[in-house]
């Protein structure tokens, strides 16, 4: 396993979201560990301002070599996003390979992705966060093969250079991959449209990584997803059905976990998946209650939230892991705000209370007598409401459904006893 020194810098010039702290380097130790390697040192720097060249200063350097080659490290973990410049004066001044919080990021996230649609979104992101950092790259390649940065003999005249050729070739694959993954989101609107034609409410299951989505999905499904204690252990959205009550259905999914820092063009990549979150009808936010910074990863999934325009939907508050929660009686508790435990199974049922008044506001459960000549509203009800049984009889056509709110004005008039 490989041995890294972790670095972190708080510069007052920064956004407060995007200083390191201890918090967000005991953080990145459970990342780097996630992806194989073993965190043996940290260094936490604080500055005005980042150094230009080497982004903690010179003395800052010198003390991470030293504790590196104490320690028989071969890398160095930045918590900040470095620019190709500092990534590659850092790895001269060291020694050592160097890699960023959102480079540590995508790697975990190439080793865990399982479908084909999150492979192409995790090749996606990293293809986007590879290309404005070709130049540096040559840059350093030039140098290491012609004194003075010139070109290599062999290398000078007319002709496309290596690095366009190269950003050419990532630039169709970002054309690619983007054109693939919208494919992707056209299956995803085309089964949506089934749903909402059936009337099946969608449940999606948000928060930090780590927080205990998978083990809450189980409890509440009665399946058996692969569930760990690590992060970022689900990437590929999971959907199952929920039975709320009898005779009501619901589908419930599991998505990918949010983290602070998390690299934007990620984000971006995975917005085929994320977007599901808009057309959800509830959001349950687990939240885990045992975590010192559970206030800071909710901040964290909140703003997530925003950015995919899913602020408008019903949420609940799922502080899950009360059982092991060295403040129990410090959880929030209130309206759609729940303690509850995944693994044990507390406060699951109230949960599931909680969803299913939040689906049943203003809608009622009525039965109708549609005359043959209104029979074009039989589809209008497919697609809007919830229809639990049809009868076709001598004086029209039964419908046992479930109406929402927008539809009560048209058929109230056909309600039958």
């Amino acid at each position: 396993m490989e041995r890294a020194v972790l670095v972190g810098l708080a510069a007052d010039s920064m956004e407060e979201r995007e200083r390191s702290s201890e918090e967000s380097l005991e953080e990145l130790a459970a990342l780097l560990e996630t992806a194989g390697g073993v965190p043996v040192g940290r260094i936490l720097q604080s500055k005005r301002t980042p150094d230009p060249r080497s982004f903690i200063g010179e003395g800052k350097v010198r003390e991470v070599k030293e504790l590196a080659e104490a320690n028989d490290c071969t890398l160095a973990v930045f918590d900040n996003e470095l620019s190709p410049s500092q990534l590659r004066a850092l790895e001269e001044d060291l020694g050592l390979r160097v890699l960023d919080r959102s480079q540590l990021i995508l790697d975990i996230f190439a080793s865990r992705a399982r479908t084909r649609e999150g492979r192409l979104q995790v090749e996606l992101a990293q293809y986007n966060y590879l290309l404005p950092r070709l130049t540096g790259m040559w840059t350093h390649l030039v140098r290491q093969t012609a004194s003075g940065g010139k070109s290599p003999i062999g290398t000078r005249g007319p002709g496309e250079t290596q690095l366009e050729t190269d950003r050419r070739h990532i630039r169709r694959k970002i054309q690619k991959l983007r054109e693939e993954l919208e494919d992707v989101r056209r299956v995803r609107g085309t089964q949506r449209r089934a749903r909402e034609k059936n009337g099946v409410p969608v449940i999606a299951l948000v928060g930090y990584t780590n927080a205990g989505k998978s083990t809450l999905l189980n409890r509440l499904t009665g399946e058996s997803i692969p569930a760990n204690d690590r992060l970022f252990d689900t990437l590929d959205t999971t959907t199952r059905r929920l039975v709320l009550a009898p005779g009501s259905e619901a589908l419930i999914s599991d998505t990918v976990g949010f983290i602070r820092k998390l690299p934007h063009h990620l984000v971006e990549a995975f917005k085929a998946t994320l977007e599901e979150l808009a057309y959800a009808d509830v959001l349950i936010h687990v939240i885990d209650a045992s975590s010192p910074e559970r206030d800071a990863q909710a901040q964290v999934v909140q703003r997530l939230i925003e950015e995919l325009d899913a602020s408008g939907t019903p949420t609940i508050q799922a502080y899950n892991k009360a059982d092991v929660c060295p403040d129990p009686a410090g959880i929030p508790r209130g309206e759609n705000v729940l303690a509850i435990s995944a693994k044990t199974g507390e406060g699951t049922g109230r949960l599931l209370e909680a969803v299913a008044a939040i689906l049943s506001r203003g809608q009622k459960r009525v039965r109708l007598l549609l005359p043959y000549a209104q029979a074009g509203l039989l589809d209008l009800l497919h697609r809007g409401a919830q229809v639990h049984g049809v009868e076709y009889g001598e004086g029209g056509i039964a419908v046992d459904v479930t109406v929402r709110p927008e539809l009560w004005g048209t058929v109230k008039e056909f309600v039958s006893d």
